[in-house]
């Protein structure tokens, strides 16, 4: 709470409605060695930290462990520190503090939701989120090492059998092996920047494989796209990951709207970013008749697949009937659109070696 400012009126109670699942989150966010109970120093910790510019009376933590400490342990137990919360007779003590330090702490949220922000309580460090850096750090790697030839047009050793090329279909790991190979270094560092910022956030929830998961089958759906709407174009880039993971975003604020703090504001930021994508290529091509190649049907089926293969393998945190339906939906959907691009993509190699 900024410094200063002081609240005339107690407008909230010690909500009393908060399930123990939620008062279990505010415990063990004060137990601060993990072991069961709040000692006394934590208590004080606590009670005297900055949120009160350290205006509380000296007797005041003794007052509450006094109330609060039923079995006069020295300790608060988890039923006591909820019994705490609870406790009307605390607020005659210290009414006032108490209701600031709740409003600081406790996000306002409504009479039946208690699970705001428990998404972002996902969030770790270990194991360390470190497979979109190495996917990144072969990037730069492979680049480098056609640069050192003198060649950083996708023209280079490794970009001639890495890159996507429609007449070489048969050379199946082509369809994927496009996302090393990368055009200049502005197209490599801007793929690098947005998969680590969207990539890493990611596995930090929802680990490693399945956001390799989702990045894979948004370079392979690229690719297939590609090859049936553009048959004589080639690829480069990992832009179908890339897209892929932003749209993973969606799917994952879709399946855990409920756990999400913020879910409307992060959901209207990446629709925002993908819309000023969309837009921009639209103006591009048809406003200003720019001839690029940028393979856009790659970005449009990159996001489509990271969508709906991070509706069916993302974690979802609390499992309701529609979205299981929708789980159900978006598994065969990713599934049908694989099976029917593989075996059309089967059907032009096919022509393509009678040609």
């Amino acid at each position: 709470m900024p410094s200063g400012q002081r609240e005339t009126t107690v407008s909230m109670p010690l909500t009393p409605s908060r399930s123990d699942l939620y008062w279990r989150r505010i415990f063990d966010k004060y137990d601060r060695d993990n072991d069961g109970r709040i000692s006394y120093v934590e208590l004080k910790g606590i009670i005297e930290s900055v949120e009160y510019d350290h205006d509380l009376p000296d007797n005041l933590v003794e007052k509450i462990m006094k109330l609060a400490d039923r079995d006069n342990s020295g300790y608060l137990d988890f039923k006591e520190f909820v019994d705490m919360m609870h406790n009307p007779d605390l607020k005659a003590v210290f009414g006032h503090f108490v209701a600031r330090y709740v409003h600081s702490i406790i996000p306002r949220r409504g009479p039946v939701d208690t699970t705001d922000g428990t998404y972002e309580d996902q969030y770790s460090c270990w194991p360390p989120a470190i497979c979109m850096i190495l996917i990144s750090l072969v990037e730069i790697v492979l680049f480098c090492y056609d640069a050192a030839e003198g060649n950083t047009q996708a023209n280079g050793t490794i970009a001639k059998l890495f890159i996507y090329n429609p007449h070489k279909r048969q050379e199946a790991w082509r369809f994927i092996t496009y996302m090393l190979v990368h055009v200049g270094v502005v197209h490599l560092v801007v793929n690098l920047l947005v998969q680590l910022f969207l990539g890493v956030p990611l596995e930090m929830v929802h680990r490693w494989w399945r956001v390799v998961l989702v990045y894979l089958a948004g370079v392979a759906a690229g690719s297939l796209a590609t090859s049936l709407t553009d048959p004589k174009v080639y690829l480069a880039g990992a832009s179908g990951g890339v897209y892929a993971l932003i749209a993973a975003h969606i799917a994952t604020i879709i399946m855990n709207w409920s756990e999400m703090e913020f879910a409307i504001i992060q959901l209207l930021v990446f629709v925002l970013l993908a819309a000023v994508d969309i837009g921009t290529a639209v103006y591009d091509r048809y406003w200003r008749h720019l001839e690029q190649n940028i393979g856009y049907v790659a970005h449009l089926a990159g996001a489509v697949a990271g969508l709906l293969v991070g509706i069916g393998v993302l974690r979802n945190l609390e499992k309701r009937t529609w979205e299981k339906r929708l789980w159900w939906a978006a598994v065969v959907i990713y599934m049908s659109l694989m099976i029917g691009g593989i075996l059309a993509n089967i059907f032009w190699t096919e022509r393509f070696k009678q040609q």
